[in-house]
């Protein structure tokens, strides 16, 4: 599901409906329970009541009127169609009342009242007792009175009823008070439907306020989708959405913050060919004059000349492009590095072995120097460190003169390990070493493109250290680098 407003409405119609359900079955519960208690209690009032008026000494004309008066009420309600009389109920048919004496004989009954109500309160009892005799004709109930005693729940007919049964110890009679299980069942599925019935009819409208109320509150999303939309895609500056509700700020910050390292990174690349214009120009040019001059040339000797010009136009040239495009991938907004664990004097050694020819080369002695055994690891990239010893020792190489020395040393320490490159070179001034990290500055006229110390820079920051300028004891430049263990 792709719409968080459709998600979020079902989410909230869900736990609604369910929130609901549940409430509505615990009501439902707790309205049968306290309806059950009501009833069962006045099933008891009943009870105790007849208690009072049917006695031994109860005249037998008396008795006869009363059971006169029951059958006629039931009587004229059977033919006004099951219908309410006028001071009646219709609800009179389900309700009944028997009083018997101790040997089960009706003494007094209501007209409504089911016959074998005894005889099957008896077989119950059997079946519990495994078909055993409980009670012989004629015996008096009182020899089953705690089992018959309360409440009970049987089944005549068609019809459960429920039924309090009350002793009178006194006249020795037994009252039994009952109604059809259905009045109860009526009773509690009307008040359940009433409860429900506004839940049910208020859902759906419900349902649309939640979707209007969603819809609502997502408005802010929807302006600055639109805004974001509308925008030009040249168009890089801040997002400037106000008031922005607070669970949006994060967004719009992340936002605007893409949108500044975007920025930055189109900025990097104007940069990167406005430098790789301005420095590519003369070397082009010279290779365009050298290159002319050859074609030009009639003597062999300047035409060799003139090839000799234009190779080392050409090495002049690879060594710029070489470097330009280092440094950019060195760039901090964009580099990758892979940092894994790194035993650095090995390292160096390897990459040592490789410049040392180039020393031999110039007549040159390139050492190395680190105390052993120590522990020399550190978390690097192994590549960015390859172009950064490259570069220290290159240069060292090429400003030293002739039979001049260059000493690599390496010290380890606690949280941090110290990379030292000495030449014998004329040295830099205190006050220009700085502007050695500027791209495209040269002391003197060397053969690069003044960018091999703004590439050391960058690995030294993507490494989380710090590189230091001073002087040599060999009598020119010292380089120190401070390398931390971790990143």
């Amino acid at each position: 599901m792709r719409s968080i407003r459709a998600r979020t409405l079902l989410l909230v119609l869900s736990l609604l409906g369910l929130t609901t359900s549940l409430i509505s079955y615990k009501s439902y519960r707790d309205a049968q329970h306290e309806i059950e208690e009501l009833f069962d209690a006045q099933l008891a009032q009943t009870a105790r009541l007849l208690e009072g008026m049917v006695s031994r000494d109860m005249p037998l004309a008396a008795r006869r009127a009363i059971q006169d008066a029951l059958d006629q009420a039931v009587l004229a309600q059977r033919q006004a169609g099951d219908e309410a009389l006028a001071g009646g109920h219709r609800y009179e048919s389900k309700l009944a009342f028997q009083v018997l004496d101790e040997r089960g004989r009706v003494l007094l009954q209501s007209a409504s009242a089911p016959a074998g109500v005894l005889e099957q309160m008896v077989a119950d009892l059997q079946r519990q007792d495994g078909n055993a005799q409980v009670l012989a004709p004629g015996e008096p109930l009182a020899k089953i009175a705690e089992r018959l005693a309360g409440y009970q729940r049987i089944r005549l007919g068609q019809h459960h009823w429920r039924l309090f049964i009350l002793r009178d110890p006194r006249d020795s009679h037994w009252i039994l008070v009952g109604e059809r299980q259905d009045v109860r069942g009526e009773l509690v599925e009307k008040v359940a439907l009433r409860s429900l019935l506004p839940d049910l009819v208020g859902l759906p409208l419900l349902a649309l306020l939640v979707w209007l109320a969603v819809g609502w509150g997502l408005r802010p999303l929807q302006r600055m989708a639109e805004s974001i939309k509308a925008r030009a895609p040249d168009n890089l500056a801040p997002l400037v959405l106000s008031p922005l509700p607070v669970e949006l700020e994060p967004m719009g910050a992340a936002i605007n913050r893409l949108l500044l390292q975007v920025n930055q990174l189109l900025e990097q690349e104007k940069r990167f060919i406005a430098d790789a214009a301005h420095e590519l120009r003369t070397p082009l040019a010279v290779l365009r004059i050298h290159a002319q001059n050859a074609q030009d040339a009639r003597d062999p000797a300047d035409r060799d000349e003139a090839l000799r010009q234009l190779g080392g136009g050409v090495e002049r040239a690879t060594r710029v492009v070489t470097q330009l495009l280092t440094l950019a991938r060195l760039d901090p907004n964009v580099a990758q590095l892979a940092m894994a664990e790194l035993d650095l004097l090995g390292y160096l050694r390897n990459e040592l072995a490789e410049l040392t020819p180039l020393a031999l080369a110039r007549q040159q002695e390139l050492t190395l120097e680190a105390a052993e055994p120590g522990d020399y690891r550190l978390l690097a990239d192994g590549p960015s460190l390859g172009t950064l010893l490259q570069n220290l020792v290159g240069n060292a190489l090429q400003y030293s003169p002739s039979g001049g020395r260059i000493q690599v040393l390496l010290e380890a320490r606690a949280d941090e390990l110290l990379l030292r490159i000495q030449d014998s070179g004329p040295g830099v001034p205190a006050e220009q070493r700085q502007r050695l990290f500027e791209r495209f500055y040269r002391l003197g006229e060397g053969q690069g493109a003044g960018l091999g110390l703004s590439i050391v820079q960058r690995v030294v920051e993507l490494h989380r250290g710090r590189i230091e300028l001073g002087d040599s004891p060999l009598g020119g430049l010292e380089v120190c680098v401070h390398l931390p263990r971790r990143r």
